[in-house]
């Protein structure tokens, strides 16, 4: 996720608490504006967890995706299927490859996440074994966390080998 995006779901989240909380009464005695500033350091310290936690899937993804040698970009032969959530909340997907060669290929497919406005929410790496020459075969991304809100699905790269 860019820099860009993160500070724009943070500012999002930050704005929404300061303007639920601003107006609340406070039970222990503090005023309006020391609960609102409570509630926006709440709200920072969570976008930057979040930030973490997709840093850390990105990371991975590209760990992942390094292990495929000699790969060749394969985006054209993918496709990402319209996103569902799971009985946990996560965001699956189902992504079929086409192989275009002729010969049998694997391939490793980086499959984001992403919010209405496009700021990444989550990536994962989706491996998809021995498809035919020619055929087509089905692999399916799952979020590794729970994601809410509407959630588009992109193909990122795809790398065939």
């Amino acid at each position: 996720m860019t820099r860009r995006g993160v500070r724009g779901a943070g500012a999002v989240l930050v704005a929404m608490i300061v303007a639920t909380t601003a107006t609340a009464c406070s039970d222990d005695g503090d005023s309006a504006s020391s609960t609102a500033s409570k509630a926006a350091s709440a709200a920072a310290s969570v976008a930057s967890q979040g930030a973490d936690v997709v840093a850390s899937a990105t990371a991975a993804a590209g760990d992942k995706l390094n292990d495929f040698k000699d790969g060749v970009n394969a985006s054209g032969d993918v496709k990402a299927g319209a996103p569902a959530t799971d009985k946990d909340g996560r965001v699956t997907s189902k992504i079929t490859v086409k192989n275009s060669t002729d010969s049998t290929q694997s391939y490793g497919v980086q499959v984001n996440f992403e919010d209405g406005d496009g700021n990444l929410l989550d990536t994962v790496v989706v491996t998809v074994d021995d498809v035919a020459s020619k055929g087509t075969k089905d692999g399916t991304a799952r979020s590794n966390r729970k994601l809410d809100g509407d959630v588009k699905v992109e193909v990122g790269k795809a790398l065939r080998h």
